[in-house]
């Protein structure tokens, strides 16, 4: 007979057994997560190409995965913060928050690009960890502590420089997403595959990334089971934090400007694209790949619909309603299983 702590312990490893199993890379496993949202990208881009010529080039698709980079860096962060459960709406006011920083810090106080970048980037972390520490320290639910930080830090990005725009940087700083190397692939592209290759081996290979499926299978239980829940969810904004300065300055790169402005609504573009891509807004499923797919999506429904013609408005109701079918079609997966 096993001391209470114990069995709870061993109750609790068992528990976890069976998502740890799932969780073992498979292609047969891949391909089925991201089969739905596969489907849907390619039925998209046969509409597209048969409503307007020019969707289907090379030239068209390199701009998409330009287009895509900013939002494809924020999902990733995202991901990992679904996956536990919790939710992320400060990731575009800390974008807007750590590009300021950069550009404040180059316009008015003459500091190299790098060295502001390196501050930004820390600005941007401190931020996820304040989230973190709002959501484990003082037990205020994650929409609550995201949205008090997407307000702080939302005011704060225009405090710095009074809600004036910084504009021009150096041509190697702008070149770094206007450059494509090989005739294909910018910087920021590059990183933005790069951050997409670690973070999927991580989240299917390292114990940790395992732990973070646990944790929104359950807390509780992956507690008992021995993972530092409060410390890993402490980390996991973090994270978002730092990838939204990241996606600062690759936008920051993109536009030649710091603007007080940037990434309005990036917080629900963000959380779609992971939604749509097979992740459970509930916690414990979810995946970069599916997210990747998401992102693709949401990058080509805005694409083509513009070539299209179609008026902005018009697509802020067609993303709403797209984000509502994925909710739906995983609330009806969940009772399924």
């Amino acid at each position: 007979m096993l001391p209470p702590r114990l069995e709870n312990t061993a109750t609790a490893r068992t528990a976890l057994a069976p998502a740890e199993a799932k969780r073992k890379f498979t292609w047969a496993n891949w391909v089925i997560g991201v089969q739905g949202p596969l489907f849907g990208l390619v039925l998209l881009c046969i509409i597209f190409s048969c409503t307007t010529n020019v969707f289907l080039s090379v030239r068209n698709a390199l701009n998409i995965l330009d287009q895509v980079t900013v939002l494809g860096i924020l999902a990733i962060g995202m991901t990992a913060v679904i996956v536990i459960g919790g939710i992320d709406l400060s990731v575009g006011s800390v974008l807007a928050l750590t590009m300021m920083i950069m550009g404040w810090l180059r316009d008015t106080w003459d500091v190299p690009i790098p060295i502001g970048i390196a501050i930004a980037l820390l600005a941007g972390t401190a931020c996820g960890l304040a989230n973190g520490l709002l959501v484990t320290k003082a037990k205020l639910p994650a929409f609550i502590a995201t949205l008090t930080m997407m307000s702080v830090g939302r005011g704060l990005a225009n405090i710095v420089t009074d809600g004036r725009q910084v504009v021009g940087f150096p041509d190697w700083f702008t070149a770094l997403a206007s450059v494509r190397n090989f005739g294909f692939l910018s910087v920021t592209v590059g990183l933005f595959i790069a951050l997409v290759i670690v973070s999927w081996v991580f989240l299917n290979y390292h114990a940790v990334g395992r732990s973070l499926y646990a944790i929104g299978g359950g807390a509780e239980v992956a507690r008992l089971a021995g993972i530092h829940v409060q410390r890993l969810t402490l980390w996991v904004y973090a994270l978002a934090g730092l990838l939204s300065g990241v996606a600062g300055i690759a936008m920051a790169s993109r536009l030649d400007s710091s603007e007080p402005s940037a990434g309005l609504g990036y917080e629900l573009d963000t959380i779609a694209a992971v939604v749509i891509g097979g992740a459970s807004l509930s916690g414990g499923v979810g995946g970069i790949a599916g997210t990747v797919v998401g992102v693709l999506i949401i990058g080509v429904l805005h694409n083509g619909l513009n070539l299209s013609g179609v008026s902005p408005f018009v697509q802020q109701v067609i993303i709403g309603v797209v984000i509502a079918l994925a909710v739906t079609f995983d609330t009806l997966r969940r009772k399924e299983n």
